[in-house]
């Protein structure tokens, strides 16, 4: 699709502007229930129309600039997050940017220094992206696709990859391929040399400009048998300019000049009349697709992203825990060859022989179960494959079975994890993550390489299923309050992510009865892409660790952590139901009633959350027939981490809710012989039977355990120096487009 530079009408630009508006109205008014599902469309629409027609970004750019500047100075901060995300990601897809247009945006991403958090820090990460584009025009999307795709080159090392973990107890079996085709939709069809062809129609069309034939180019590049060389010239010359600070334009634009003469010469084309521009529309990232099935899934990718084994070589680089599990019995070495010469085959025995033995009895001694050698097989621990594996790396010279050499400290490698679900899956995301975090502060190894970064898709489930300890509560569960909480403090998280939880299902539901890949769009693969490439402001949601002891017969603690919520339901005590005589006063039914139905008497220490945290442990007893504690919603910066205890009254006479509590930490205890039913973050797989009490408190971060087992100085509460400024608890971040705002 060929359009001339800059030919575009005041008609466009305005039906830009009411584009621009009709999202902007999406992020400020509350959408309608009917229509929650439409939010974000409208965003990605607006994307694809600048993808489509490269020309049309110009305008787009300026309406951006003029209502950014407007949002500055009318104190509109909720349009400065939506605005300040298009406009970096229309300046990455656009082909060409004028440079006084690239100068004025640059100019107003540095006035946003002075607001606060997070405007002033999302502004001046873009402002150094701006000053970078400004100086060196293309840079942003080489470095992009080359770290999303891995190309290689010599001076531009970090890589980054999307894995995509998607929970089957949410998603039903019969929609899971396709949800895969629709997250991996046309991400086969590229290959490296179609990413390196794309890389040079843009750099060079958004360096030369005016001077480029766009056209003529992609043909030229099509045409021409290997674009390797022209690849490596291309980041050789974005790169070096980096490191020189973008000091000589003129250098710059000769040295892409001479390269796009070179292109031309190669294919016997001759120059022609320039100013004419091609899309070349911004490639979605490697996405890797994952049903997640077992809590170190994530683990075992990462190292594997981490050491560059290739997909089809991880089978046998790593085994399962289960598999090494069954065979812990079985013995390092095995082996049926006793070492005695007599025993060694013939063919082997060849070398010592006066009379090299004849093939017949080669091939009859092979048949022979007696003297079949079998292969020496190793069965590392969990905690030992990484040292064997590293060990066998350096022994075969940098590669690790074909994968790839191992890579330098200095290498940046940057795992997005994005996971799709609903609280549910938090909590076993919560769960992984805290064990990855165990297991790199006893080793690091992880963390020095690979920058880790989670994602969070909400899926609403068609079939919402209560927890044991949610029986007698009437109606659904709510199963995305994770969610709503994240899109109340980021309203442009709520209207481009929150709002995809009911449409993923229907779409895959959709192309599932159609049957055909061709079918498939990238709405969700865009979306994906979108919301990685510049969701990079984390919110912290707390981790809290419970201490689980079971009754007399079990006396093996268990400890569990939750991010959620954790219910308690008593399955021994079934509470009476209430007719209308029970609950006349006076009468011989409801004296009766209320003195049998009293539920089950627990004993409960707490500590009450304060912003002076200087509370004091207390103690009660009350009789329940059911306790949930939740974490409290977040609401702003200065939202007290803190969870929320709710009592169920076992008497319907009464209020549904007897006693509730804002505490940091609690501990719950039968006084009588009866044990409860412990439910973790809404998943039924996370019940535990037959407990006798439970304590729970905020997690504390492996590493900074650790470092205290290991100090023998170390009093219980050691409180003094610096140590009472360091953040102990444990959190899980999840990426969002502003973080928390002010």
């Amino acid at each position: 699709m060929e359009k001339p530079v800059g030919a575009v009408s005041s008609a466009v630009e305005s039906n830009l502007y009411r584009r621009l508006h009709a999202v902007l109205r999406e992020v400020d008014t509350d959408t309608q229930a009917g229509s929650s599902s439409n939010k974000g469309m409208l965003r990605w629409t607006l994307h694809k129309k600048v993808e489509n027609n490269p020309s049309t970004s110009i305008s787009l750019l300026r309406v951006l600039v003029k209502e950014l500047e407007k949002a500055e100075r009318f104190d509109l901060k909720f349009r400065i997050i939506p605005l300040l995300h298009t406009l970096a990601y229309t300046v990455i897809q656009s082909a060409y940017v004028p440079e006084d247009l690239r100068e004025r945006v640059y100019v107003c991403l540095k006035q946003l220094v002075t607001l606060p958090e997070p405007y002033c820090s999302i502004g001046l990460n873009y402002a150094k992206l701006m000053k970078m584009e400004l100086n060196i025009p293309g840079a942003l999307y080489q470095r992009r696709v080359i770290a999303e795709h891995s190309l290689k080159n010599e001076h531009y090392s970090l890589q980054e990859r999307v894995f995509v973990f998607v929970d089957p107890a949410v998603i039903p079996q019969t929609l899971l391929n396709a949800v895969r085709a629709d997250v991996k939709c046309d991400t086969a069809e590229w290959d490296t040399v179609d990413h390196q062809r794309r890389i040079l129609l843009h750099t060079l069309q958004a360096g030369l400009g005016r001077h480029c034939h766009g056209q003529q180019l992609a043909e030229a590049l099509e045409e021409c048998g290997d674009i390797e060389k022209y690849f490596q010239d291309v980041v050789t010359t974005v790169e070096e300019r980096i490191e020189d600070g973008g000091s000589d334009s003129d250098q710059y634009s000769t040295r892409l000049q001479q390269l796009y003469h070179d292109i031309l010469s190669s294919t016997g084309k001759a120059q022609s009349s320039p100013s004419n521009l091609i899309e070349s529309p911004l490639p979605s990232p490697d996405i890797s697709f994952h049903t997640w099935t077992k809590d170190d899934e994530i683990w075992n990718e990462m190292v594997n992203f981490a050491l560059m084994v290739s997909p089809a070589e991880q089978s046998s680089t790593y085994v399962d825990e289960d598999e090494i599990a069954k065979r812990a019995s079985v013995i390092s070495t095995m082996s049926v060859d006793s070492g005695i010469e007599g025993d060694l085959p013939l063919n082997e025995l060849a070398s010592l022989m006066v009379e090299p033995p004849a093939e017949l009895e080669v091939q009859e001694q092979q048949k022979c179960s007696q003297f079949y050698r079998r292969a020496c097989v190793r069965w590392p621990r969990a905690g030992n494959r990484m040292t064997l594996m590293m060990e066998a790396i350096k022994e075969s010279g940098g590669t690790a079975g074909g994968g790839g050499s191992l890579p330098k400290e200095e290498k940046s490698f940057t795992a997005r994890i994005v996971v799709m679900g609903d609280d549910s899956t938090l909590g076993r995301l919560g769960r992984a993550y805290y064990n990855i975090r165990k297991r790199e502060a006893r080793h690091l190894f992880l963390t020095k390489r690979v920058n880790l970064e989670t994602y969070y898709i909400p899926v609403a489930s068609q079939s919402v299923t209560t927890s044991p300890a949610q029986d007698s509560v009437p109606g659904l569960v709510d199963m995305l309050t994770i969610a709503a909480s994240l899109g109340k403090v980021d309203p442009w998280y709520d209207c481009n992510i929150n709002s995809l939880g009911g449409m993923i299902l229907k779409l895959a539901e959709m192309h599932s009865n159609v049957g055909g890949s061709s079918e498939q769009n990238s709405f969700l693969q865009d979306i994906i892409s979108y919301y990685t490439r510049t969701a990079h402001q984390p919110i912290s949601i707390p981790i809290y660790l419970v201490k689980i002891t079971f009754s007399h017969m079990d006396p093996k603690a268990v400890e569990e952590v939750f991010v959620c919520q954790l219910d308690i339901d008593f399955p021994e005590y079934r509470p009476l139901r209430a007719t209308f005589k029970d609950t006349l006063k006076g009468s011989v039914r409801y004296r009766k009633y209320t003195q049998e139905d009293v539920g089950v008497t627990v004993s409960v220490i707490y500590r009450k959350a304060s912003i002076s945290n200087r509370e004091v442990d207390r103690g009660m007893t009350l009789p329940t027939c059911g306790v949930s504690i939740c974490r409290t919603p977040l609401y702003g910066t200065k939202s007290l981490d803190s969870l929320n205890v709710d009592f169920r009254d076992p008497s319907p006479t009464r209020s549904c809710v007897q006693s509730t509590l804002r505490v940091t930490r609690i501990s719950i205890r039968t006084q009588e012989k009866m044990t409860f039913t412990v439910c973790l973050d809404k998943d039924s797989q996370r019940t535990f039977k037959n407990v006798q009490s439970i304590e729970v408190f905020p997690c504390m971060d492996p590493g900074y355990c650790l470092q205290r087992a290991k100090s023998r100085h170390a009093a219980e509460e050691d409180d003094s120096g610096l140590s009472r400024y360091l953040n102990r608890t444990f959190s899980l971040p999840i990426n969002t487009f502003s973080g928390v705002l002010q």
